[in-house]
């Protein structure tokens, strides 16, 4: 496949990550709107977290997707999962109840992680030697994009935002003229979310239309297919291939955990810890995206050639420093708020996730790729769920517990730097066949 080629393929499938991100912060931008409509507690918004794209729903879609994708070839995943993701969004936008809103959640949740494995596995995949940082770069760098628009859109959708009166005319033409108070402002959300479902569909037209990856086809020449339970047996039984797992959910976990919690809540954070309004809060997140993106762009340029070691300790670097400067020198200084987003979003864009997807589809056998990321993926997100509950009842309902959260952020970012320089796999200019020739012989 030619450079211009895989970068035009990893476009389309880079689209998974902004419907990835952008379905984790619409909720958040939106979470104190919906809470209000709805009369919700901080363990309904636990609950909406732990079930979200950001979690569980996330983790249960990916360990299906994953052996799926390996099963039956990523072109599959790409032909069907949006069409669930536009489902459950759907159901997002026409929530009247609870029970309505977390099905919804549920079910773009595992949309999402239905589609992360394949798409990370087919931009390997389909990327040439030298450009395949790069292209895991760019779905990077949709990952920022997605929250970035979200947030903007739903800063100015917000009620007294810019665009608040177009909101208004909608919800009064389908609610009626007595529609008013927080029903009214919900609508804003709805809004936003609705434009995720016209994404959802772009992206499900570019990516019905991608060839198949070629690695996976000459997989299946072999005529040796196998199912979820043989594969789950071939990565249980290599040992290589079980140390690499731990090694990833390692680095990945440590790191999800803390960037979890701030993809759905860190709105919610910088309004109740932070002490300020929801739009000051929307334009401090967007910022951060802003720089993430930025970041990323830059890296893209270089990560192919440069030490994939130094930049995973230098993003870890300025992420500890991120929440040492906020949990030192305090929360409520707008100065720090601005300052902890600026370096969080530079962290996003050398982030952790970036080398996880890269090294996820590096080193594991094309034959069970998708599925051993789909494995790491749910244990990730599926713990990421517990922590989500497990922040809310330490944070507190007006982020008493701020200060200790902070602390624990701290620490699981070093242990996640800490791992990650013993273990940095040397793949930088090899090709997948000629690590999968060096880490598991020619069987595989």
């Amino acid at each position: 496949m030619s450079q211009h080629s895989s970068l035009k393929s990893t476009v389309a499938v880079s689209l998974t990550n902004y419907l990835d991100a952008g379905a984790i912060v619409a909720g958040a931008s939106g979470l104190t709107l919906w809470q209000k409509y709805l009369g919700l507690s901080e363990v309904h918004l636990g609950w909406l977290n732990f079930i979200s794209a950001n979690c569980l729903g996330a983790a249960i879609g990916a360990i299906i997707g994953g052996f799926l994708a390996d099963r039956y070839g990523r072109k599959f995943i790409f032909t069907y999962n949006l069409l669930v993701y536009m489902t459950g969004v759907l159901l997002v936008m026409l929530s009247v109840n609870f029970p309505m809103l977390l099905a919804g959640f549920l079910i773009t949740g595992i949309s999402v992680g239905v589609g992360v494995p394949a798409s990370w596995t087919y931009i390997s995949e389909s990327s040439e030697v030298n450009t395949r940082g790069r292209n895991i770069c760019i779905s990077q760098m949709s990952w920022g994009v997605g929250p970035m628009v979200i947030l903007l859109l739903g800063m100015f959708f917000a009620p007294g935002g810019y665009l608040f009166s177009w909101v208004e005319a909608l919800a009064h033409a389908v609610g009626g003229e007595t529609l008013a108070g927080d029903a009214l402002n919900v609508f804003s959300s709805r809004v936003v979310f609705f434009s995720l479902f016209v994404v959802a569909f772009i992206a499900w037209n570019l990516q019905r239309g991608l060839q198949e990856s070629s690695e996976f086809e000459a997989t299946q020449a072999t005529g040796k297919k196998t199912g979820l339970i043989d594969n789950i047996r071939v990565l249980f039984q290599n040992r290589i291939a079980l140390g690499t797992a731990c090694f990833l959910a390692a680095i990945y976990l440590t790191w999800n955990l803390v960037a979890s919690v701030l993809g759905f809540f860190l709105p919610h954070i910088y309004e109740t810890a932070g002490g300020i309004s929801n739009e000051q809060a929307n334009w401090i997140a967007s910022t951060q995206w802003m720089a993430t993106v930025v970041t990323t762009l830059g890296l893209s340029f270089l990560l192919d050639r440069i030490s994939h070691r130094f930049v995973y300790i230098l993003g870890l670097l300025i992420a500890i420093s991120a929440w040492v400067l906020i949990v030192t020198v305090g929360v409520n200084s707008r100065a720090v708020l601005w300052g902890f987003a600026l370096l969080w979003g530079v962290q996003s864009g050398l982030s952790v996730q970036i080398f996880y997807a890269l090294w996820g589809s590096e080193l594991f056998p094309a034959k069970f790729r998708a599925g051993a990321q789909g494995l790491m993926f749910f244990v990730v997100r599926g713990l990421s769920a517990v922590w989500g509950i497990v922040f809310t009842m330490i944070y507190g309902p007006a982020g008493e517990g701020f200060t200790l959260a902070s602390w624990c952020m701290i620490l699981l970012l070093v242990i996640s730097l800490v791992v990650g320089v013993i273990g940095c796999p040397n793949t930088r200019g090899k090709s997948l066949e000629q690590i999968t020739r060096e880490r598991y012989g020619e069987n595989y």
